[in-house]
């Protein structure tokens, strides 16, 4: 079945060992029917922009790449990067390192519901995603694809619902962004806070966020403030907070319940069968 075409975004700055490793899991672990655009927001790191030229070089694709003039912020970059796309879209962090398939099985769960705005995988370190341990920057594991490979065979997905993605790799649809709008960078514009948000005010037009629970990605944390001199919480979250009062009872409401606790215990049960 021929798939339509996915954005899949990079926004850049600085963190060049970092960024090495992603580009090096994307090489061979991007399908052909995604288009990749990374967008470097002035890192003054040089070795980031020889890093860039070398991969869009030996690619054996069609990579789209661009540099700020000056630096933009977080939401400003991947804002004017979705509004140049006009596919559905994937952002992804330089800290993350994907797995095989994917991106197969995000697209797969987003065809399974016209109406899930966004998307998050299963990963070591994405709150209320994370795996093992729920809630957890959980270390990087020595075998991604392993879990990979066990969240696939944990049964078949059932795409539970969220109440919110998680912005280290978050798939949203094209008709999403054009009904909702993109983020609000006037708001939220170094990050934190911006896909929150966004996936609320999805919610309140009807749009769904999921778990895509037979996907995994890995996520080190913290490389897209790395450098910047600004670091998430704080003032973000109580703009947050203000336009959202409920906010901190939505997700403590989803905590309590853990309704991904099943489908993480059948996880770690193909990681670890119990010795026959």
């Amino acid at each position: 079945m021929q798939r339509s075409f996915v954005d899949v975004i990079v926004p850049v700055y600085n963190a060049p060992a970092m960024l090495a490793n992603c580009l090096d899991a994307l090489v061979d672990r991007l399908p052909l029917y995604a288009r990749l655009h990374l967008i470097d927001d002035a890192s003054p790191d040089p070795a980031v922009q020889q890093l860039l030229s070398t991969h869009v070089l030996a690619s054996r694709r069609a990579v789209t790449l661009r540099r700020n003039a000056e630096n933009l912020g977080f939401v400003a970059t991947v804002n004017a990067a979705m509004a140049a796309c006009d596919g559905d879209v994937v952002l992804l962090n330089t800290d993350t390192v994907v797995t095989h398939g994917w991106l197969d099985r995000i697209v797969t769960c987003a065809g399974s519901d016209p109406r899930i705005a966004s998307i998050t995988p299963f990963s070591n370190n994405a709150e209320i995603c994370s795996l093992p341990d729920f809630c957890r920057a959980n270390p990087v594991p020595a075998d991604p694809e392993a879990l990979a490979r066990a969240a696939l065979a944990a049964g078949p997905p059932t795409y539970p619902e969220l109440p919110t993605a998680v912005g280290f790799c978050m798939f949203l649809r094209r008709a999403a962004l054009d009904a909702i709008g993109l983020f609000d960078a006037q708001t939220f514009g170094r990050g934190y806070g911006e896909e929150n948000d966004w996936c609320l005010r999805a919610s309140a037009h009807g749009w769904r966020h999921v778990l895509c629970d037979d996907a995994y990605v890995v996520h080190v944390g913290g490389a897209s403030f790395a450098g910047t001199g600004h670091r998430p919480g704080g003032e973000q979250l109580a703009r947050l907070l203000a336009r959202y009062p409920h906010y901190n009872d939505l997700i403590a409401t989803f905590i309590d319940a853990d309704p991904l606790a099943g489908r993480r215990r059948a996880v770690l049960a193909q990681l670890h069968p119990p010795p026959s």
